[in-house]
């Protein structure tokens, strides 16, 4: 069966999202029941909606059923589920990265549109998306955290730019968006207007959730790659590197049941601040198995076949090494997540700020 044929069946029967409503795909059950199906659909050879469309399946569609008008919802969740439209998120810019709230792209009400004009940056998927969750400023002479809205752009309006971005990996995963007078209908609004950093809020929790929920566990590519090479080069082998090799399977074992726990025991529609644990944990645990793999493979660990600009990823432990060192940085750096965590997770006191009150124009900005 095709992929899109037999994603179109599953979102039929409403395993897609099991607690979300029957006409958004769904069952209206218990979310902690998404595990079972997924398993289910998983061992029968079914294709997987977050590998096809990551950010459509992981971030997006949890945004839109919590937040965006329910005719938005229904016309945009099928296909992005069968990964027909394939979505990227709007969200960072040059000068408003880990503090997104300062971000500069501005939309202004023009009748029954937006329009939009501003520049987006690391915007992984964008050269490929038909869709985008953009976050943009519609009054400036708000707090940075209350002049903000949330909106559904068509990635193929007039005025919409994709430059992509080569990495050191030789991939361009990532892009620069730029935005030139491009209009949105307010009914592609999510959420209220000014009420975008809630919004936004839920994209990022479900974001740090998707990428925390096993990467590097067993089943998964890492620390596969670990135990492979292991095996694959046994005069390689010393006490130390076996240590270090126990180490890490014990991490990502305890990584790999937490998940599991915290998918099992869901009780809301939404992940919380705990998210941050398990994608703080994954990114800096991968980063520690690719670096013994590398040290592994000794000499081999430092050839790279070619750093020409490339969509595909070769599959090669030495790109997976490089591709790694992101990350700390995507989906949340591991100092801002260490203060979610710090702060609403464990109640200590937060860090200085001054700026939160005031109006984002008076805000100097670098």
């Amino acid at each position: 069966m095709a992929v899109p044929r037999f994603l179109n069946a599953v979102y039929e029967a409403g395993l897609a999202w099991v607690h979300h409503p029957a006409e958004l795909g769904g069952l209206g059950l218990p979310r902690n029941l998404q595990v079972v199906a997924d398993r289910v659909l998983r061992e029968a050879g079914g294709a997987d909606p977050f590998e096809l469309n990551p950010i459509g399946y992981g971030m997006a569609a949890p945004t839109l059923v919590a937040h965006a008008p329910a005719p938005l919802s229904q016309a945009l969740l099928r296909p992005l589920f069968t990964g027909e439209h394939i979505w990227c998120q709007l969200f960072s810019e040059p000068g408003a990265g880990s503090d997104l709230a300062g971000l500069a792209t501005m939309a202004r009400r023009d009748g029954g549109d937006w329009v939009v004009d501003g520049e987006k940056l690391w915007t992984s998927l964008a050269h490929l998306a038909s869709y985008a969750l953009l976050l943009a400023r519609t009054d400036p002479d708000r707090p940075k955290h209350q002049g903000l809205t949330c909106f559904v752009l068509d990635m193929t309006s007039p005025g919409v730019e994709v430059r992509p971005l080569r990495q050191m990996t030789g991939q361009t995963e990532f892009n620069q968006v730029v935005l030139h007078g491009v209009r949105v209908p307010d009914g592609h609004r999510v959420g209220a207007t000014g009420d975008g950093w809630r919004v936004a809020m839920t994209t990022l929790m479900n974001e740090r959730s998707a990428i925390g929920d096993g990467a590097g566990s067993r089943g998964n590519r890492a620390i596969d790659d670990a135990v492979e090479l292991w095996a694959r080069f046994p005069h390689r082998r010393t006490p130390a590197l076996r240590d270090r090799l126990a180490a890490l399977w014990t991490r990502a074992e305890a990584q790999r049941f937490t998940s599991e726990r915290m998918a099992r025991s869901a009780t809301s529609d939404h992940p919380g601040p705990e998210g941050s644990i398990g994608k703080l944990v994954t990114a800096e645990l991968n980063q520690a198995i690719y670096l013994f793999c590398t040290e592994l493979l000794g000499c081999d660990g430092v050839l790279y076949d070619a750093y020409q600009a490339r969509d595909s990823d070769d599959s090669s432990v030495q790109q997976r090494f490089l591709r790694a060192q992101a990350n700390t940085i995507e989906g949340g750096t591991s100092d801002i997540l260490r203060n979610i965590v710090g702060e609403r997770l464990l109640g200590l006191p937060g860090e200085p700020r001054i700026d939160t009150h005031r109006p984002w124009r008076e805000i100097p900005r670098g």
